[in-house]
C-alpha cells in the first residue's frame, strides 16, 4: 500500500518476514489491531484482537515471522510495508547469545555480554530493546545498561542506569523500570565532563558484576549495553573504556565499517567484533527533537506514560538539605591545591548556595547517608524539580 496522509483508517497485509513502518501524526494519535497472524513490536509480540494506542511523534515498526493482517485508525504521517529488513541477522544474534547463554548454563559461568555501539540514528536502543526482549521471552533474565546520558531510555536524561528485565517492555509503555540502578551524570553529552563519564560508567560496571555474582539467573542472563553517538575522539575512548569496564565478549557495530575496523584493531582476541546494517526504518531526528524526546522523558518521569501518576509539590527549608554540583571550575594545574590536577576538579564534589538559578532545574536525590560518603559514585533515589 502506498504512503498516505490522508486516510483515517487504513488496512495492511503483510507478508512473511515483512514490516509495517509508521509514524504518528505531530497532533494525534492511532490505534493499531492484529486482526488475524502473529506479529510484534521491537521484539515484544502482539496480541490478536487488542487495540494499542500510540501518541503524537510514535515511530512504530511492526514485524511479522508468518504474516498477519493489520488495521491502523488515526492519522499517520507516513504509513508503509518493508519487505527488505535486517531482522534476520538481528534473530541471528540473539540466537548465538542464546547460545552463549545455554553454554553458561552447562558449565555456571558468566552469561554473554555484548555492547551495541555506532553513531547517532542508527538504531541501537532499538537493538538493545530486540535483545532483551527476546531473552526475556525466553525466560531469561538480562541486564540492560544504559550508558546513552542524551536518550536515556531508562531513567531521566543525564544519567546513566541499569535495569534487570524481567520480562519483555509493554507494547504501550515500554519497559517496567522496577528498582533501576541510576547514577547522576548531569548533562546531555559526555563531552561535557568526559572524567566524570568514564568514573561512573567504571562504577556501574563493578555494581553490575557484583549482582552477577550474587544472582546466578542474571548472571546467565548476561547485559546488553546501550551507548551513545559520539564514536571519535574522546567518545571512541570511552567505547573502548566500557568494553573494558563490563568485560564485553561481544561489540556490536551499527552501520559504521571506520568504527568496525578501529574496535576490530583495538579490541581484545577474546572480543568479537560483529558489523550490521542499520534498519531501513531508522529516523534521523533533528537537535529540535532530540530536545522534545529528552523533555518529555522527564515528563514522563513525573507523570507517568499515560499521565496515569501524579507529582506533588512541597517546600523545603534550604538548612534541611544539602546541596551539590558536580565538577569545579576548570582551572590551570598551578592554580589547584597541591597534588590536583585539572581533570581531577571535573569529578569534584562542590557545595551549592541556595540561589535563583536553581530554579526550573531537574535535581537528583542521593542515596548516600552523609556527605562524607563518595557522594558522586553512589546511585540516586530519584529525581525533583525546582
Amino acid at each position: 500500500m502506498a504512503e498516505t496522509k490522508d486516510e483515517t483508517k487504513q488496512d495492511f497485509k503483510l507478508e512473511t518476514n515483512t514490516e509495517l513502518r509508521f509514524e504518528v501524526d505531530a497532533n494525534g494519535t492511532i490505534k493499531l489491531e492484529m486482526i488475524t497472524g502473529k506479529a510484534e513490536i521491537f521484539g515484544s509480540e502482539l496480541v490478536e484482537g487488542k487495540k494499542y494506542v500510540f501518541t503524537s511523534g510514535s515511530k512504530v515498526a511492526v514485524f511479522t515471522w508468518h504474516g498477519c493482517t493489520l488495521t491502523l485508525v488515526g492519522k499517520s504521517e507516513v504509513a508503509y510495508i518493508a519487505k527488505e529488513t535486517p531482522m534476520v541477522m538481528y534473530l541471528n544474534v540473539h540466537v548465538a547469545l542464546e547460545q552463549m547463554r545455554q553454554k553458561a548454563e552447562e558449565d555456571d559461568t558468566r552469561g554473554p555480554r555484548v555492547m551495541v555501539v555506532g553513531p547517532t540514528d542508527v538504531g541501537k536502543s532499538t537493538l538493545c530493546k530486540l535483545l532483551v526482549n527476546f531473552a526475556a521471552r525466553l525466560g531469561r533474565s538480562p541486564v540492560l545498561i544504559e550508558l546513552d546520558v542524551g536518550q536515556n531510555e531508562i531513567a531521566v536524561p543525564g544519567t546513566v542506569a541499569a535495569l534487570c528485565i524481567e520480562r519483555p517492555s509493554d507494547v504501550e509503555e515500554g519497559y517496567a523500570v522496577v528498582a533501576p540502578l541510576v547514577y547522576h551524570f548531569g548533562h546531555k553529552s559526555p563531552q561535557d565532563n568526559t572524567q566524570l563519564y568514564n568514573l561512573l560508567i567504571t562504577r556501574l560496571a563493578e555494581v553490575i558484576n557484583l549482582r552477577c555474582e550474587a544472582n546466578k539467573r542474571t548472571n546467565i542472563g548476561g547485559v546488553v549495553i546501550n551507548t551513545c553517538g559520539w564514536v571519535r575522539g574522546d567518545g571512541y575512548r570511552s567505547i573502548v573504556h566500557a568494553a573494558g569496564a563490563f568485560e564485553v565478549d561481544v561489540v556490536i557495530v551499527l552501520d559504521q565499517e571506520r568504527l568496525h575496523s578501529e574496535l576490530v584493531r583495538d579490541m581484545p582476541d577474546f572480543v568479537k567484533v560483529v558489523l550490521l546494517p542499520k534498519s531501513g526504518g531508522v529516523v534521523e531526528r533533528s537537535q529540535k527533537g532530540r530536545m522534545e524526546s529528552r523533555d518529555s522523558k522527564i515528563r514522563e518521569y513525573f507523570y507517568g506514560v499515560r499521565n496515569s501518576c501524579y507529582p506533588h509539590t512541597f517546600e523545603v527549608k534550604f538548612n534541611e538539605v544539602k546541596l551539590f554540583k558536580v565538577g569545579a571550575p576548570v582551572l590551570p594545574d598551578s592554580m589547584l591545591p597541591l597534588g590536583m590536577t585539572s581533570e581531577d576538579s571535573r569529578t569534584k564534589l562542590v557545595p551549592l548556595e541556595p540561589s535563583g538559578s536553581l530554579i526550573h532545574h531537574v535535581l537528583s536525590i542521593s542515596m548516600a547517608n552523609s556527605d562524607e560518603e563518595n557522594i558522586i559514585q553512589v546511585n540516586v533515589a530519584g529525581f525533583i524539580v525546582v
